[in-house]
């Protein structure tokens, strides 16, 4: 991938649309096609064959799950083609399609809110584009949540650790937001790995996808 982040972006409203390109060209990405429907976001992807794809889940013409349907489609030509889809409401089975599709790295999901928190916007596409997997936190709070017993033996504070695990942070990034050392952050990922049955792995985007397969797995009865 090049240093400059080629993105194709599908938005239906088109004030958000225009005001995604200008956030989009002011954080040095190159928008080389923004469209407003699914066969459009299907013929700019292949055409120009961007790093990233940005694209709502609701676009025409049906407008129930087009984008991420034509999501899908692309990764699935294209496996290791980085996708973040945008969803106005937590669907849990949108997330689950797209980590399933393609090769099940490369991708994020993200509700429309997280728009207005430019920074973490961002840095979110960012690593996406750079290899990496980011789930909103709303979509990881809804799964851990979840009756599930595992997840009940981890203490509060690994629980929050994980919660941002699954965001798709590495270990600096959660020791940041916690206000902790890397070190502790370290241990505690250690700690959650061992708790759930999850292999080690100093890989971030590894063990992010472990996590994230854990958490979408049917709750135990």
């Amino acid at each position: 991938m090049s240093s400059v982040t080629r993105v194709v972006l599908a938005e239906d409203e088109v004030l958000l649309r225009e005001g995604l390109v200008a956030l989009l060209t002011r954080f040095d990405f190159t928008v080389c096609a923004a469209v407003g429907s699914a066969p459009d976001l299907l013929a700019a992807a292949r055409d120009h064959r961007p790093d990233l794809v940005l694209t709502d889940i609701r676009m025409p013409p049906g407008r129930r799950d087009d984008g991420l349907r034509a999501a899908v489609t692309l990764r699935t030509e294209r496996p290791d083609l980085p996708v973040v889809v945008l969803s106005q409401y937590v669907q849990t089975g949108y997330a689950a399609a797209l980590l399933d599709s393609g090769d099940g790295q490369r991708v994020g999901y993200l509700l429309k809110d997280r728009v207005a928190e430019v920074t973490e916007f961002v840095d979110t596409l960012r690593r996406v584009a750079g290899g990496g997997t980011a789930i909103d936190p709303d979509v990881v709070r809804q799964l851990l949540h979840r009756p599930r017993d595992p997840l009940a033996a981890l203490s509060a504070r690994e629980r929050e650790v994980l919660a941002l695990l699954a965001e798709g942070r590495s270990n600096a990034s959660i020791a940041g937001r916690l206000h902790v050392s890397e070190a502790a952050v370290g241990k505690h990922v250690g700690n959650i790995l061992l708790k759930l049955d999850l292999p080690p792995s100093d890989d971030t985007n590894r063990r992010v996808l472990a996590v994230l397969t854990y958490l979408r797995a049917d709750p135990v009865s």
